[in-house]
């Protein structure tokens, strides 16, 4: 059995694992929600669209709940703070989500435009919104959350729902739904051909151009935000107490762990490169190679905001010694080493029941398949 300290370090990277995870592969149904609209010009192009992703849409959703099960299980505190603090936050992204299964299954059973054009819409919302507050939600962990707690323990969020949408999350928000949007249009360009395909690799570019400069801004602009830094010992093995440790907040104290392990700065590079990667192999119409690059620029980015607030998860704007790290907000020492043998026997099943899913449902899907199985498709 690892140690206390060990497995500490091992959640934080398998929670990392898992919300990559859900980028890449529910992440890309997402993208080829908020692409629908806008790349199928009729029904018959538009169900082409929708059939690239309706046949496994559902099981990407493994990812999601994986990823919010294992925050509630391996960080209690910060799952009973952020679902309390993001709350009105956290009811839009399940707003949203809830046209996707009914729009999937519904959208095509009845034979009339309005009918259809309403639930096309109802699945840009499912497969925009909760990217985009996602990212929100990124951008303020980043700045800091308004939270304290009370003599008990009682976590208290003093903020709105309106003070997350401030310039920088919103920025962040800019960043996560282009990268949606982008890793979508890769799968969406592989799944397609023809004019829909032309289509999404100049909507996908245009993703990948505004990912990028948005990340870079994103950047510079944390630079001069005010990070959070603990001054005091920390006991790594210790038990949960956020507590019992001094944080104060400086300018950029979230460029720390760059100047400490400078290959940290591949991470940001691989944002970066693998987007810019990503659109020039769409142009080139290489696009599963495309769509690998995308996966790696979701990689970079979502290592990139992991890397530079580490050991912090959850930091407190208005008390920062409350912050929530990776030391201290964990459950006990046999919690976790549960979860990671049981993370060990069940992540390889998913890896492997996803990947057969995606070999039997390979291949184009084209105008003439949706008019054979007019009953039977999407």
């Amino acid at each position: 059995m690892f140690d206390y300290s060990t497995l500490k370090i091992i959640w934080w990277v398998l929670v990392g694992v898992l919300l990559i995870g859900f980028a890449i592969m529910d992440g890309h149904d997402m993208g080829v929600g908020t692409l629908l609209p806008f790349v199928g010009r009729n029904d018959v192009e538009r169900r082409v669209v929708i059939n690239t992703v309706g046949p496994h849409w559902d099981g990407n959703q493994v990812w999601f709940i994986t990823g919010g099960g294992a925050i509630f299980a391996a960080w209690p505190l910060v799952y009973a703070t952020a679902f309390s603090g993001f709350y009105w936050a956290m009811l839009v992204v399940l707003w949203a989500l809830f046209f996707r299964p009914v729009g999937f299954d519904y959208r095509s059973k009845i034979h009339n435009a309005t009918w259809r054009s309403t639930w096309d819409w109802g699945l840009f919302i499912g497969g925009s919104v909760p990217p985009l507050i996602f990212g929100v939600a990124f951008g303020n962990l980043l700045q800091g959350v308004p939270f304290h707690f009370d003599q008990y323990m009682v976590s208290t969020y003093t903020g709105s729902f309106w003070e997350l949408l401030n310039p920088f999350a919103l920025l962040a928000g800019v960043v996560s739904s282009a990268m949606i949007t982008m890793q979508g249009g890769a799968y969406l360009a592989h799944r397609t051909e023809g004019e829909i395909q032309s289509r999404t690799i100049k909507a996908t570019t245009i993703a990948a151009l505004v990912m990028v400069l948005a990340f870079i801004g994103a950047g510079i602009w944390m630079q001069s935000i005010p990070g959070f830094r603990i001054t005091s010992s920390v006991d790594v093995n210790g038990l949960p107490d956020p507590l019992t440790k001094t944080v104060v907040r400086e300018a950029g104290a979230w460029m720390a762990n760059y100047s400490r392990q400078p290959l940290l700065w591949l991470l940001p590079a691989l944002g970066v490169l693998g987007a810019l990667m990503a659109a020039l192999l769409l142009r080139r119409r290489w696009t599963l190679s495309a769509f690998v690059s995308s996966s790696l620029a979701l990689v970079g980015v979502i290592g990139t905001a992991g890397a530079s607030m580490f050991p912090f998860v959850m930091p407190s704007s208005s008390m920062p010694s409350a912050s929530l790290t990776a030391w201290d907000s964990v459950s006990s020492h046999l919690t976790l080493g549960l979860m990671f043998w049981a993370t060990l026997i069940f992540m390889p099943l998913i890896i492997g029941y996803t990947s057969w899913a995606y070999s039997v449902m390979r291949g184009k899907v084209t105008a003439a398949y949706i008019r054979e199985n007019d009953h039977a498709a999407y």
